[in-house]
């Protein structure tokens, strides 16, 4: 005859689950906490206008992480569980196994559960404090972007210094979020392996239309008439002689809704303007095409050296970033940099020559990282001024001078104005005169002429200190300090910001 069975001694013979266990419980409440952190974050990151890239990191590298060590742990402790049973089965009390009839267990597992609710919470707060820690310049500038030091340092004194790095480097839209998000990959895996480029590299292609960034604040059209400048400069002398030339820039001349003439004709709505570079900086411009948006009817412009058609996908349509092109990392030449001192009363200019001596002081081959620079300025300025007449002078221009390089020179990270060229002007890069330069023609023989200086602006006064009583409404010719100027020659020529030996 057959015994019956009993379910309930059944259930009660039946071996309990090795996940039933501490280490278990501890890597399922990770892996609950990364799970939750990774869906907000993802719900953030498609419900946040305006994405932000550096939340990819959290969101698809930083939570996914977690969970999987949430869930690598989880199986260690099923594992280790299996383990101690094969081995200590029946010889030692079972210290991981939960247990709820003892009413020790029960307690603890009651603030276990407590404390995985409190860490649920604060994975929900912690998330959403990451996305907007992400988003902040203080994580581009000094966080993942250590390498950007340079950025980052003229960014801070720049006019866009209250705008965050997301706004102009991602803006609005699917598209650049993704290419971004791409990008941003593959700098991380740069920086994590220290392979990134010195200087970095900036390169214009990968910037979005400005209509879709610059524009959201700026309106070329709203912009008119004239703007007054005052470039105040010193010469390279022994009484470092100021020379200052005050004009009037010339914006937008029309009235209307497009610009008839001027500075922002180049972005006109009645005109457009498009070109083909042969580098990668845009420094050289061999070819340009202007179109009347109105009849349709176009101008070939060309120098005489290209010949053919430029690759169709090459050409690009002018916007304000072709001139704009570093509106928030402008890195001063050291010529630029040392006048303004010198204008401030910072750098003082009863030391003779004190604008070139603080140039060639900067500008030193033998300085090659940040360390000795401090050294080989200091060395570099006593050297120049031995003499005990202007020995009270040199201990505050040496500080003044080896400030100014730590703001704008960068040797380990080879990064200063030499490596980026800002196309604002074109006195000291060739900026404007990459097209207006007379070299660039038409079939007919139009020029993009480059003489008409007063298109752009009109100088109102120039000079030294008794030449800048003498003010000119309609604009002056302008008076080169030292002479009259080879015409076969542009500014940038000579003027480069204090490269030796140019």
């Amino acid at each position: 005859m057959e015994t019956p069975t009993n379910p309930a001694s059944n259930a009660a013979a039946k071996p309990r689950s090795n996940f039933n266990n501490w280490i278990t419980a501890i890597g399922v409440v990770l892996a609950v906490g990364a799970l939750f952190s990774f869906a907000f974050l993802v719900w953030m990151d498609f419900t946040k206008s305006g994405g932000n890239p550096y939340l990819g990191i959290f969101t698809y590298i930083v939570a996914p992480a977690f969970l999987i060590a949430g869930i690598a742990i989880s199986f260690f402790g099923a594992w280790a569980q299996r383990r101690w049973v094969i081995k200590y089965a029946g010889v030692a009390e079972d210290k991981w196994r939960l247990d709820f009839t003892n009413p020790k267990q029960r307690f603890r597992i009651i603030l276990f559960g407590c404390g995985t609710m409190a860490f649920i919470l604060l994975s929900a707060f912690g998330s959403y404090q990451t996305y907007h820690y992400s988003e902040s310049t203080a994580f581009c500038g000094q966080v993942c972007h250590a390498a950007m030091n340079p950025e980052f340092v003229t960014y801070q004194r720049s006019a866009h210094a209250r705008v965050d790095c997301v706004q102009c480097h991602v803006g609005a839209g699917a598209e650049y979020y993704i290419k971004a998000k791409i990008n941003g990959t593959h700098q991380l895996i740069a920086y994590t392996l220290d392979n990134y480029s010195r200087p970095i590299e900036t390169p214009v292609k990968n910037l979005r239309p400005a209509r879709e960034t610059c524009e959201k604040c700026h309106w070329p059209e709203k912009f008119r008439g004239n703007v007054e400048v005052n470039f105040s400069h010193f010469l390279s002398d022994k009484k470092n002689t100021p020379y200052t030339a005050r004009m009037l820039l010339h914006v937008n001349k029309g009235e209307g809704v497009g610009a008839t003439g001027g500075i922002h004709w180049h972005v006109s709505s009645t005109e457009k303007v498009e070109y083909f570079a042969a580098d990668p900086k845009r420094q050289d411009i061999p070819w340009m095409r202007v179109t009347n948006l109105k009849d349709g009817t176009a101008r070939v412009f060309r120098t005489e050296a290209f010949k053919g058609e430029p690759p169709a996908n090459q050409i690009r349509v002018m916007d304000c970033m072709d001139c704009h092109n570093r509106p928030a990392h402008v890195f001063p030449t050291a010529n630029e940099s040392v006048e303004k001192a010198m204008a401030a009363g910072t750098l003082s200019t009863k030391l003779p020559n004190i604008k070139r001596v603080a140039v060639q002081a900067m500008t030193q081959k033998e300085i090659t990282t940040d360390a000795i620079a401090e050294k080989k300025i200091a060395e570099f300025i006593k050297a120049k001024y031995a003499d005990p007449a202007v020995a009270a002078e040199v201990p505050g221009a040496v500080a003044e001078v080896q400030r100014i390089f730590a703001m704008s020179m960068f040797p380990e990270r080879k990064a200063d104005w030499r490596v980026y060229p800002n196309n604002i002007g074109h006195k000291d890069w060739p900026g404007c005169f990459r097209c207006h330069d007379d070299k660039h023609k038409t079939a007919k023989g139009e020029t993009v002429r480059a003489s008409d200086c007063n298109s752009c602006h009109s100088i109102i006064s120039q000079g030294k200190a008794a030449d800048l009583g003498t003010i000119s409404a309609s604009g002056l010719k302008f008076k080169h300090p030292d002479g009259e100027l080879d015409g076969d020659l542009s500014c940038a020529d000579c003027h480069n910001g204090g490269i030796q030996g140019k």
